[in-house]
């Protein structure tokens, strides 16, 4: 059997803001109880024990009363019927005591002690007084104690704010970096000034700020070391291409043409990934019908690749860009899945499927990745980056599934006909 999963609280729980407002509602109320048990023992003692020296003053006279033979006070006899037990008991033991007692309805403070014959002489005194102000005291301190948590709250929960709002604008920032945006800076207005002292959440934002800006740096450095390279490369490129058409015809022949077309077709790629890279690329919009455009680029591409239009739609759209992005994915179709290829329309959603092994995992988990492939695969991993650059610059998105009965899925959403790219 399966055992039951555990119950998990909800995710508001493990916020930094709510295990601050737990911890310090528990602190605070730890300390009020420890506060008010201390108060509350100390203000009874003091009361009790004031009843207790009256009550014992008038026992004292009392006493002397009874052995002189005079009349008792209205509040003093012997062995009177509501006399506790235990305090009944100690007097005829010879000693003497007293005791809060509540026989009646107000509570009473008794003393008494030992007279002759075993019997016990007693006082008593009303204690509703010393009692009402102990409850009115214990009143007090739950009141204040309220007040004081609740006030501890919101003072709390403030300061902790700020604290967690800070924070998840570094999260923030943090994940907009990972997407690709290295201009995102936190920006936290206690790294602008070095001599200012700076908090653990100011460090961090100021390491990630810099972090950024370093790795900024490194990005920009290779893009034009990339750019550079593969600029240069094209002039002698172009000179190769033409001495390779002088030479006679043959296998060694077309073998060099082929190896310098390849490196002519990496290096136009490389310029492209370049000025995707640099956001340089400007659009050149116009109205373009997918359906017909989809059939002209598998035309164009030569292969054997199935085209249907489930339901046409005019965009408005780069044509050069699109059919490029589209070209490359049914490229990638062919050189790394098996027939049949199936590019399908349906209004602004393109979706090309092969009936091969799929996409790998990693393309699947972070996307294409330049110049790796796996399997043996030939090629250079670039034709699915330029395709989905290329479709950031169209404003639309490019997905990567695989489906359930083999075979990858390229699914290209274009913006809707009543929206720009």
């Amino acid at each position: 059997m399966t055992p039951a999963p555990k119950p998990r609280l909800p995710a508001w729980t493990a916020t930094l803001t709510w295990k601050a407002a737990v911890f310090i509602t528990v602190m605070c109320c730890a300390l009020a109880a420890l506060l008010g048990a201390l108060v509350h023992v100390s203000v009874t003692n003091q009361t009790v024990g004031q009843a207790r020296d009256h009550a014992l003053d008038r026992l004292d006279e009392a006493t002397k009363a009874y052995e002189a033979g005079a009349r008792l006070g209205p509040l003093a006899g012997v062995d009177p019927p509501e006399l506790p037990d235990s305090l009944r008991r100690l007097a005829a033991a010879g000693e003497r005591g007293t005791m809060v007692s509540s026989h009646t309805k107000a509570p009473t403070m008794w003393a008494a002690g030992p007279v002759d014959g075993g019997r016990a002489l007693a006082v008593e005194l009303d204690y509703a007084q010393g009692a009402r102000t102990i409850d009115g005291l214990d009143r007090a301190i739950v009141g204040s104690s309220v007040l004081a948590i609740g006030a501890t709250l919101l003072v709390g929960a403030f300061a902790v704010t700020r604290v967690t709002r800070r924070l998840h604008a570094t999260a923030r920032v943090a994940r907009r970096i990972s997407r690709g945006d290295l201009d995102a800076r936190v920006g936290d207005p206690r790294t602008r000034n070095p001599a200012r002292h700076q908090d653990e959440v100011a460090a961090v934002a100021g390491a990630l700020d810099s972090m950024a800006s370093s790795l900024q740096l490194k990005l920009l450095s290779e893009q034009r070391f990339t750019a550079d390279v593969a600029h240069e490369l094209r002039t002698p490129l172009t000179g190769l291409h033409a001495a390779a058409e002088l030479l006679p015809p043959g296998r060694p022949t077309e073998l060099v043409r082929d190896r310098v077309a390849a490196l002519r077709t990496l290096t136009e790629d490389l310029l492209e990934i370049s000025r995707l890279d640099a956001r340089s690329e400007r659009v050149d919009l116009d109205d373009n019908w997918l359906g017909p455009l989809a059939e002209r680029v598998v035309r164009g591409s030569g292969t054997e690749t199935e085209v249907t239009v489930v339901r046409d739609v005019c965009v408005l759209t780069d044509r050069r860009r699109l059919e490029r992005v589209l070209g490359n994915l049914v490229a990638n179709a062919h050189r790394h899945g098996r027939p049949p290829v199936v590019l399908t329309v349906d209004g602004p959603v393109i979706t090309v499927r092969d009936h091969g092994e799929g996409f790998p995992d990693y393309l699947l988990e972070g996307g294409p990745q330049r110049f790796r492939t796996e399997g043996g695969a030939k090629g250079h991993g670039l034709g699915l980056t330029i395709a989905l650059g290329q479709t950031e610059v169209l404003g639309g998105t490019l997905g990567f599934t695989n489906a359930e009965d083999d075979g990858a899925i390229a699914t290209l959403t274009l913006p809707s006909p009543d929206q720009g790219p």
